[in-house]
């Protein structure tokens, strides 16, 4: 469970003074302890379950990150990015474009998909079998593309 590791990470980046690490240690902390508390929640929450959150607080940030940008304010834009890294550490390494669109086209030709109107099932089965290893605007786009 990431929720032991992070106790852990904690404690060294206090020792270490790292006040990015610490914040983005912190950050997940946080999340994990708000959705274990969530009303309707079971005790522990799944593996799953964490990769999820670890996918919000990413999206979140990164989101937050592209406004600073726009905005100007980089100094902002970097707090969020070195919370980015940290959070990224403890989800599974991301694959790239190519490995994503051959994925893709394994599962579009497992699925028997001929047209954007089998998109939703091939959707469904790509955001199962990627979860956590690409980002879900990119998983669209590529079946998307692969399908027209």
């Amino acid at each position: 469970m990431i929720s032991n590791t992070i106790d852990q990470e904690i404690k060294q980046a206090m020792l270490a003074k790292d006040q990015a690490r610490l914040r983005g240690l912190r950050a997940i902390k946080a999340a994990l302890l708000l959705a274990r508390t969530e009303k309707g929640q079971a005790e522990e929450i799944t593996a799953d379950g964490e990769l999820k959150i670890l996918q919000r607080l990413v999206k979140q940030r990164k989101e937050s990150a592209d406004i600073y940008n726009q905005q100007g304010r980089q100094d902002l834009a970097v707090v969020e990015e070195e919370e980015i890294a940290v959070i990224a550490q403890f989800m599974p390494a991301q694959l790239d474009r190519e490995a994503v669109e051959k994925l893709i086209a394994d599962i579009i030709a497992g699925a028997g998909a001929t047209s954007v109107k089998d998109m939703g099932k091939v959707m469904g089965l790509a955001n199962k079998d990627l979860a956590g290893k690409a980002d879900g605007k990119l998983i669209a786009e590529i079946v998307k593309a692969q399908l027209a």
